[in-house]
């Protein structure tokens, strides 16, 4: 038996004013049950739980513990800006001459933490790809089903793109993809050669075959509601397997980011389908697109535009001076 961290615990003298300050800083809240005044504070968030308790005792010396942030979406001197404006304090640069090191801050009570460059910036200084992560997964979900609720009441039978099933059918082969890809991580001894074995069967003949369909029932919302809680689970699983996990897909085995990728490519590219059907406009960020080519078709070219070469590796678009893509697979083996 093990135990979890269940809370990172900060003495201090308002706790729930320096809840307030780091549920800024983390992009969170601080618990509904909450209230100023109250001597214990709780600010939550996917990575870590911050408890604030208030004690009479000042602070007098340094921390023995500290913790270090990383931006998401920034540079890492954006960051510090932006947490100075909080009320941050500066206590030491670390920052050096080539764009690497850390600055080291005061939460408003005096606690040190330190601001580190953001995983972008930490790949550009060393030349290593960016992973596909859970979030990535979300990402990708969220704005899928964003832009497929902008045809609520449009007819759902018709093809989507070049494929031979329609914008429905495909939406629901989507969610059982990113199914399959989650169950696929969630046994204690993964297959190592062959699907978990849920049933799999077509709706109709020549349709998609599928574990997971969606009520006709539910309209198009309960449809892309069977998408966000497929890619719901898919993100689950990527966030929390073990990276050393390995497990069966018919390319060769693969880990949780590779399955985390693969849900990536089938979320943009078949949103992309139903979108040629439906008349929508879908172009998802470069970024996303860059790491999952990266991972999953680490050969692709990467001197044009990476939505267009992605479209173009899984047989969707033509690039120029290129042959098009009729057959194709990814890689998925860690790399």
């Amino acid at each position: 038996m093990t135990s979890l961290v269940q809370h990172i615990t900060v003495d201090c003298s308002d706790a729930y004013e320096l809840a307030r300050f780091w549920a800024q800083v983390l992009g969170a809240s601080v618990s509904d049950d909450d209230e100023p005044g109250d001597p214990e504070a709780l600010v939550e968030t996917p990575a870590a739980a911050l408890l604030f308790v208030t004690v009479p005792e000042p602070k007098r010396a340094k921390n023995r513990v500290h913790l270090d942030v990383r931006p998401d979406d920034r540079t890492r001197d954006e960051e510090v800006e932006r947490l100075l404006a909080l009320g941050a304090v500066l206590v030491a640069d670390h920052r050096r001459p080539d764009g690497r090191g850390w600055v080291t801050l005061a939460d408003p009570e005096g606690n040190e933490f330190c601001v580190e460059c953001g995983a972008a910036e930490r790949a550009a200084l060393t030349g290593a790809r960016l992973p596909v992560t859970a979030d990535d997964v979300a990402l990708a979900v969220r704005l899928a089903a964003d832009t497929l609720s902008g045809a609520a009441d449009a007819d759902w039978e018709v093809p989507a793109g070049g494929l031979t099933w329609d914008c429905w059918e495909t939406v629901e082969h989507l969610s059982d993809d990113l199914f399959a890809y989650a169950v696929q991580l969630g046994p204690r001894r993964p297959p190592q050669d062959r699907e978990v074995p849920f049933r799999y069967a077509a709706r109709r003949p020549g349709g998609p075959s599928n574990s997971v369909f969606a009520d006709p029932a539910a309209g198009t919302a309960g449809l892309l509601q069977t998408l966000e809680a497929a890619g719901a689970l898919l993100t689950a699983m990527v966030r929390t397997t073990p990276s050393d996990v390995r497990s069966h897909h018919v390319f060769g085995l693969s880990d949780p980011e590779g399955f985390a990728a693969m849900g990536v490519v089938e979320t943009l590219v078949h949103t992309h389908d139903v979108a040629a059907g439906l008349s929508l406009s879908w172009v998802p960020p470069r970024d996303l697109c860059d790491r999952v080519l990266a991972r999953l078709f680490p050969e692709a070219p990467d001197d044009e535009d990476r939505w267009t070469v992605l479209l173009w590796s899984t047989g969707r678009a033509d690039l120029p001076g290129r042959g098009r893509v009729t057959s194709w697979k990814w890689h998925g083996a860690p790399l």
